[in-house]
């Protein structure tokens, strides 16, 4: 009698995560563009990983760098949260009203499509400099992304249970507080979602607007001093944090809906 042994094979098989693969590559086109190995420009030179690498060690190891980005990530949470104030509650009474939406949404969607960095001019005028034009253009920037997801969310809540909640005799609060809130809290994360990445990009040149603390204020401030190594450990550093902002809301998003 004999026997076959058949040899064991192992299931599991590295796969290279593709994300990863995709920094790797343009991290090293930036190194071939930028690297000193290829040609003496000592400007070009400044911009190369390298060199960044260094500044970034150097801005987080003097902690020069750190009252800025608290200060950027104080202004985004000011801005985002008086949008939120006004924008949700717009969008509620927005999706409540059919004949109000109607009626608004030729002129939302005008003043939508105008670029939140146009209004900085008037911002200066009328609030001044420093943090209240840039608070103002913050908000400017993301509460449309709110206002129009909340009506979405709204809109698209299941009239059934809106039928329940009138045959429970809730009041109008109630019904608002108990169904509409809770049903629309994907969109709503949606909608923060969309106007913190909107913040986000306007953060930087609203930054610009006279302050003398934030990222796109410091952008300005290496720019002047000829500090290159240090813009592009800068640029890095709103990537990143962009980056993980974005990536947190995801993540709520993706455990709410994993819930129902």
């Amino acid at each position: 009698m004999t026997s076959t042994l058949t040899p064991l094979k192992s299931s599991f098989k590295f796969k290279f995560p593709l994300p990863l693969a995709g920094l790797l590559g343009g991290s090293l086109i930036w190194w071939l563009l930028t690297t000193p190995l290829w040609h003496s420009d000592p400007t070009v030179a400044d911009f190369s990983p390298e060199r960044t690498l260094v500044a970034l060690i150097q801005l987080f190891g003097t902690g020069a760098i750190v009252p800025h980005i608290t200060t950027s990530l104080r202004r985004m949470l000011v801005g985002l949260s008086v949008a939120i104030a006004i924008g949700v509650p717009l969008g509620v009474v927005l999706g409540l009203s059919r004949p109000l939406e109607q009626t608004t949404s030729a002129l939302f969607q005008f003043i939508r499509m105008i670029s939140p960095l146009s209004w900085m001019p008037l911002a200066v005028m009328v609030l001044g400099i420093g943090d209240l034009p840039v608070y103002f253009l913050l908000t400017i920037a993301a509460i449309w992304p709110l206002v129009l997801n909340t009506t979405a969310g709204v809109l698209a809540v299941n009239p059934r249970w809106l039928l329940l909640s009138q045959s429970l005799c809730a009041t109008r609060w109630e019904t608002i507080a108990g169904v509409i809130i809770p049903a629309i809290v994907p969109h709503l994360l949606t909608g923060v979602r969309l106007a913190i990445g909107i913040i986000w990009i306007v953060l930087v040149p609203a930054e610009m607007l006279g302050v003398s603390a934030g990222l796109g204020y410091y952008i300005l401030d290496t720019r002047d001093r000829l500090s290159y190594s240090e813009l592009m450990a800068v640029i890095l550093i709103i990537g990143v944090i962009g980056y993980g902002l974005d990536s947190a809301l995801r993540f709520a998003y993706q455990q709410w809906t994993h819930q129902f």
